[in-house]
């Protein structure tokens, strides 16, 4: 019996082989040479017009009053024929008028945006069983297509790039001519972003490509996840300003920065404002290295708008390179809510969506004008940003996601409440004094003989 197994196991061997073969002579042809020659087959394209026409099955009709009262009520027929109220009916309006209060400005920047049909994401819509059959049956299909060809597909290819991405610039490190290594740096860093990519199926629209960054200068966009550094950086390099971390994160900090000038602080200097500021201003100083890339916001956004724009980076006496970024929603949520999902969690939530779909758009660039401090130039910048990516420019800190109110804001609030009430009553005070005048003038002119014969 024991010999009779080894054709069995040579034949699954065999066949084990043949698939990892298989499986890489796919890669290799299909998307990593492209990636290296930084050509596309246009399949990525396709895939995303076949997912539209799919995503139209799951639209449903815009729920109307009626039908809302009718839920609430807990009916499973039509409303009655004459208009009678029931208590019931109370929830639908307080409903709304808390989620009119609950849904504020800044609240709702840092949660999902609602989509208008259902992309066959339950992260998007737990109560798909609801719809129909046939697209619970849809939705099953697309499980086993993500989960069973796109996952393993696009963890091979994350890992493939960041491993060259280590390896090569490590190597590329050590070569002693400063100009060789430089070209051969950009070339690693092009490839291996290409390579990570197409391990979220990102389909990019770059517009405006006269205006991209150009060396000595500082590109500032709106900040969505943190792949939009991929985003970006497979159209151009960049030199990236961060927190050195350690683990993986480190490894790889440390090999890219061996081979281009990025800029990574410790933790105790990260807050010494003059420290950060020399270091990026010595850099823009040098014609001959990357722009710099920064994200002003200082956080994750959910890409519906543009909050406040610390005023650092725009302190500096250089040429700021506005860029742009919106994401498609419907084929996966780019929004990286760090309060609620790891690094880890995150990357499986993007490796396991349908794709990811965005639009960059490069725009002028801008510098400070005369008698405009930083904070001016830097509201500026965020409204052309908001303007161009159709979001929505906004006042507040970004800030607010993790942290409440300063104390130090409530005060200025009650400094300027204050300052009407006083001034209010300073103003009665000199209106009931300038009408006392008008009506006794020359008692007014006595007093003051008086007060001069004294």
């Amino acid at each position: 019996m024991t010999w009779s197994t080894f054709p069995v196991d040579n034949l699954l061997c065999r066949c084990l082989g043949i698939s990892i073969t298989v499986w890489w002579t796919f890669l290799f042809v299909f998307i990593i040479i492209p990636a290296v020659f930084g050509v596309s087959f246009g399949m990525r394209r396709f895939y995303m017009r076949t997912l539209l026409k799919i995503f139209e099955v799951t639209k449903e009709p815009p729920s109307s009053l009626q039908q809302e009262m009718q839920e609430l009520r807990g009916s499973a027929g039509c409303l009655r024929s004459e208009p009678e109220f029931e208590m019931a009916d109370i929830f639908y309006f307080c409903r709304r008028g808390v989620e009119s209060i609950v849904d504020d400005e800044v609240t709702k920047c840092f949660s999902a945006q609602e989509l208008e049909s259902w992309n066959l994401l339950t992260r998007s819509n737990y109560n798909f069983r609801h719809i129909s059959l046939r697209v619970t049956v849809l939705w099953g299909f697309g499980v086993l297509v993500r989960y069973g060809v796109l996952l393993p597909l696009r963890v091979t290819l994350a890992v493939t790039g960041i491993s060259l991405l280590l390896v090569l610039t490590t190597l590329v490190g050590f070569l002693p001519n400063r100009e060789l290594r430089s070209f051969l740096s950009e070339k690693v860093h092009l490839m291996c972003y290409r390579i990570c990519v197409r391990a979220l199926t990102a389909i990019i629209t770059y517009h405006n490509r006269e205006n991209k960054p150009q060396n000595g200068g500082i590109c500032v966009a709106n900040h969505t996840t943190p792949i939009d550094v991929i985003i970006l950086a497979n159209d151009g390099c960049y030199s990236l300003v961060g927190q050195a971390h350690g683990g993986l994160m480190g490894m790889i900090q440390r090999a890219m920065v061996k081979s281009s000038p990025h800029i990574w602080f410790e933790r105790s200097e990260v807050k010494d404002r003059h420290l950060v500021a020399k270091r990026l201003g010595d850099h823009v100083a040098d014609k001959t290295k990357q722009p710099i890339l920064i994200f002003p916001e200082g956080t994750c956004i959910n890409n519906t708008s543009v909050m406040m724009f610390k005023k650092g980076s725009f302190e500096i006496a250089c040429t700021v390179y506005p860029v742009a970024i919106k994401y498609d929603p419907r084929f996966g949520d780019a929004f990286w809510n760090s309060s609620k999902f790891g690094m880890v969690n995150y990357l499986l939530r993007m490796m396991s969506s349908w794709a990811i779909v965005c639009s960059v758009w490069y725009l002028p660039p801008m510098n400070r004008e005369e008698g405009e401090d930083a904070v001016q130039f830097a509201n500026r910048v965020k409204a052309a940003i908001a303007a161009q990516g159709g979001l929505v420019d906004l006042i507040w800190d970004g800030g607010l996601k993790r942290t409440k109110v300063k104390d130090a804001f409530k005060e200025e609030q009650q400094k300027l409440y204050s300052q009407v009430l006083v001034g209010e009553q300073d103003q009665e005070d000199q209106s009931g004094d300038r009408q006392l005048e008008e009506e006794n003038p020359e008692g007014d002119r006595n007093n003051q003989d008086s007060s001069k014969g004294q």
